[in-house]
């Protein structure tokens, strides 16, 4: 009696994953069973589906792909395995092909053509990076010498200005050049 219970709720899920119609382009959610030391809890894989294989008989499967941490994880599911507790349907999109293994190659060109922008951001960011000796606090006797300065000063800043520039000049230095001896 018990199987044929079993025999039924089987024949129904069967029925069920052959209508569900999952095509390449889905994004599906896909509940799995992992048994763990004894224990079952289920597990949610979602991602797009890259192709779907042998139809509706038995041995189908559908090829789902994700991105996790930056590494895209692809897992081969057979369509009607005791393993799936559930399969949803999260998001249709129209696509042309039946298979779209083309999307490996599209998305690791965008992650290079991003990390490629990411370096040369870094790379022009360097002028920004304060040295850790300025990042260090001052002493207490440099900030009281800083703060004497400052009160001191009753300059504008068209005199600083001033001041500084000729600091800012280097000296000329002259250059004496020497002519090779002729021989007469």
């Amino acid at each position: 009696m018990t199987t044929a219970v079993a025999h039924n709720f089987l024949s129904k899920e069967i029925r069920v994953r052959k209508d569900l119609d999952i095509r390449a382009g889905d994004t599906v959610r896909v509940h799995v069973k992992i048994v763990e030391k004894g224990k079952t809890r289920t597990q949610i894989f979602e991602g797009l589906v890259l192709a779907r294989k042998h139809g509706n008989e038995n041995g189908g499967t559908f090829t789902v792909r994700k991105i996790t941490n930056g590494v895209g994880v692809e897992r081969v599911f057979p369509l009607f395995s005791p393993m799936l507790d559930k399969i949803e349907i999260v998001r249709r999109s129209r696509t042309r092909r039946a298979k779209i293994y083309f999307i490996r190659n599209k998305v690791a060109r965008e992650i290079r053509r991003t990390m490629r922008n990411f370096v040369n951001f870094a790379a022009t960011t360097d002028e920004l990076v304060i040295p850790a000796e300025e990042m260090m606090d001052e002493t207490p006797e440099e900030a009281q010498s800083v703060e004497n300065n400052e009160e001191n000063t009753n300059e504008t800043p068209e005199t600083s200005e001033e001041k500084k520039a000729p600091e800012a000049e280097t000296p000329e230095v002259e250059t004496k050049t020497e002519e090779a001896p002729t021989k007469e």
